[in-house]
């Protein structure tokens, strides 16, 4: 069973920069109620697409510096990183 990754600061370049498969990422927080309703169509996604994607997690509260990186506002939102690409 596939499971999500748990982005964080410290992580981001190893987990998304440099992975060799696509990466999706879910910016959520725990008091989010419309982020707990994607939740389970994002682990599904992992499950599914278990070595083709990655599907990773950023709780925004624990790490601001990727979602003011990448200018998220609002949550949820979803990203998709293409393997290999610097940003």
């Amino acid at each position: 069973m596939a499971k999500q990754i748990e982005i964080t600061d410290a992580n981001f370049e190893e987990e998304v920069i440099n992975s060799e498969i696509p990466v999706i990422i879910d910016f959520w927080a725990v008091w989010c109620g419309p982020c707990k309703m994607i939740a389970p169509i994002m682990e599904e996604f992992a499950e599914e697409y278990e070595g083709k994607i990655k599907i990773g997690k950023v709780d925004v509260d624990h790490n601001p510096n990727i979602a003011v990186k990448f200018g998220i506002r609002s949550i949820p939102t979803v990203l998709y990183f293409e393997a290999n690409r610097r940003l």
